[in-house]
């Protein structure tokens, strides 16, 4: 068989678990486009305006017409045959909840104004989050709490090592901008997610793969709807300082503070 552009992807790593069971369905069929479209239709999937969404190629995309416009007024999603579109569409069949209100963001800042030069601070927060989010779920308790301060003042060692223990336990992160995932597939110790923290009920880790997805689908959603985004909503995260995502996460490792670097005084 002729190789595909995703055929060299390794879905066993940790970076590709919010993906990764969607995108078995397209691995496994002849035509990955078809299957897309199959997929979102089986779902119910729709845009803000709740006009069924579709996946269709970039030449269908009317010259002049701006991407997200597009798919906030007619549900069509233009998608190439490359890595960064694939995981893009991935994402929407996983959180779609999530890309519709992200969607219907980016709609409204290019209604109100206009496409140029500059996106404006609300629609580059938005795009910014579509492109390289991970999505930082952690317990609502005390030791929840320690690990989000630990993140937020760049303290990498405590964070990742002296909380190691953690993550599985009471956090957690989803790779979720389909740009992140795009860079993690041939991975390189330097790539950073804008990290968006959620803050859930201990009861949430009692729930498996799909419940999970699906709780913070509708909770994201749900924030990004009440709030007006803005680019300080972020904390970096160096992913593959993630305990278990990298080999040899020695003490070595987060040294390099060219990569877990301090925290900028303000």
């Amino acid at each position: 068989m002729t190789p595909r552009f995703f055929d060299d992807i390794d879905w066993s790593q940790a970076w590709f678990a919010a993906v990764r069971e969607e995108a078995q369905g397209l691995l496994a069929a002849d035509d990955w486009r078809a299957q897309l479209n199959q997929s979102a239709g089986q779902s119910g999937l729709s845009n803000h305006l709740e006009l069924p969404l579709r996946f269709i190629t970039q030449e269908e995309l009317p010259e002049g017409t701006a991407y997200e416009a597009h798919i906030s007024a007619t549900g069509l999603v233009p998608t190439r045959e490359n890595l960064h579109d694939f995981f893009n569409a991935l994402v929407w069949l996983t959180f779609p909840a999530i890309k519709r209100q992200l969607n219907a963001l980016q709609a409204a800042q290019i209604a109100a104004c206009g496409i140029g030069k500059s996106r404006g601070p609300a629609r580059d927060a938005a795009t910014i989050f579509d492109e390289n989010a991970a999505l930082l779920v952690v317990a609502d308790t005390a030791e929840g709490a320690n690990l989000i301060t630990a993140l937020r003042a760049h303290a990498w060692q405590d964070a990742f090592v002296t909380q190691a223990e953690k993550f599985g336990r009471c956090a957690e992160v989803w790779c979720f901008g389909h740009a992140l995932m795009e860079k993690l597939v041939n991975p390189y110790k330097a790539i950073t997610a804008h990290t968006w923290v959620v803050t859930v009920a201990p009861a949430y880790f009692e729930l498996d793969g799909p419940g999970r997805r699906a709780y913070i689908d509708k909770m994201v959603a749900q924030q990004l709807a009440e709030r007006a985004l803005t680019t300080a909503d972020y904390t970096p995260l160096p992913v593959l300082g993630l305990p278990g995502w990298w080999t040899q996460q020695d003490a070595a490792f987060y040294a390099d503070q060219q990569v877990f670097r301090a925290k900028r005084q303000s």
